[in-house]
């Protein structure tokens, strides 16, 4: 079972980041993230890493009491799952803005303060964005760029959304956005679920902003992307698109 927490003074920004083999990022990230000039907290979902990540957060949680936390999962069960398990964990406990965020610094965790004041300037969600001015990526083979690239350009097409960079994984939603999209009805676990959290958000008539980020990848650790998971997204767009024909969104 998870374990659960209970937080007596909250702060207003939480910071979720799932985990699975992590064990060579996760310190470095979390001591970062403490370091930031804003009171994060931060919540870790661990899919029950056998490297140990799990350990080495609940090491730290005596050093950081009361803002840093873990929920750990029996095994692997998606990202999409991971961040619906920390979004509801995240309203249960009043957080005004909810970030999603990689482990291994793909995401500059300085950029965290930018995404929080885009969403303190009036955007309902902050999207950290690698193609909103151009193609800022450092690091990646050429073919995995353009495979993001167009991966964005294909969901703009299908779903008449504006976004540059559909699949960021790098986001700062208000609360309410998230208490309104009704959660348990994103299907999407992998890829995919990134571009199901924006179409919903904007559906819902919430406001969306890109900020433009440099996306490093990682040095450490092992990426968890793959073929099959773009090819669930290519597939899943077609789908959510038809299911939106469908679905009701009342305007936030």
């Amino acid at each position: 079972m998870p374990r659960t927490h209970c937080i007596s003074q909250v702060p207003d920004s939480i910071v979720i980041i799932p985990t699975y083999n992590e064990k060579e990022n996760i310190e470095r990230m979390i001591r970062k993230v403490f370091t930031l000039p804003h009171d994060f907290h931060l919540l870790i979902i661990d899919d029950g890493s056998p490297d140990g990540t799990g350990a080495i957060v609940k090491g730290l949680q005596a050093e950081y009491p009361d803002k840093l936390f873990i929920e750990e999962r029996a095994g692997k069960q998606g990202l999409g799952t991971a961040y619906i398990h920390g979004f509801k964990w995240a309203i249960r406990n009043k957080y005004d803005y909810i970030f999603e965020m990689d482990a291994d610094f793909s995401h500059n965790p300085n950029d965290l303060l930018r995404l929080r004041e885009t969403c303190a300037e009036g955007a309902d969600m902050a999207i950290g964005s690698r193609y909103v001015k151009g193609v800022n990526v450092v690091n990646w083979p050429m073919n995995r760029v353009l495979m993001s690239y167009y991966a964005s350009a294909y969901v703009r097409f299908i779903t008449g959304i504006s976004i540059h960079d559909a699949t960021a994984g790098f986001v700062c939603y208000k609360r309410k956005v998230l208490e309104t999209i009704q959660l348990n009805k994103i299907k999407f676990v992998g890829y995919a679920f990134q571009i199901e959290m924006k179409y919903t958000t904007i559906k819902h008539g919430f406001k969306v902003v890109e900020v433009p980020i440099i996306f490093t990848d990682r040095t450490e650790g092992v990426s968890k992307m793959s073929t099959h998971i773009f090819r669930e997204a290519f597939l899943g767009v077609i789908q959510m698109k038809l299911n939106s024909i469908f679905r009701k969104y009342p305007e936030g």
